[in-house]
C-alpha cells in the first residue's frame, strides 16, 4: 500500500505509549493499534485531528505517500 502510517515514530518522538495516546485521544487500544500497524482502511479527519492535537504534529508527520514500484 502506498500510504505509510508513521504513528509509532511520532509516539516515540513524544515518548508516549499506545495506552496514553488512547486515553488522551479517546479511542480504543484496538482501533489505535490497527491504525499504528497500517492495517486501517480509512481514518476519520476527527480522529486524525485528535491524534495531531495530542502529539502536537501535522497530518503529514503521521501519514506518508510512497508510490508503488512499477
Amino acid at each position: 500500500m502506498p500510504i505509510i502510517v508513521n504513528l509509532d515514530v511520532m509516539m516515540a518522538r513524544r515518548k508516549m505509549s499506545l495506552n496514553e495516546l488512547s486515553e488522551k485521544v479517546g479511542l480504543t487500544l484496538a482501533n489505535l493499534s490497527i491504525l499504528k500497524t497500517g492495517k486501517a482502511k480509512a481514518v476519520r479527519f476527527s480522529t486524525l485531528e485528535a491524534i495531531c492535537n495530542v502529539l502536537q504534529c501535522q497530518p503529514g508527520d503521521i501519514l506518508e505517500y510512497v508510490p508503488d514500484k512499477a
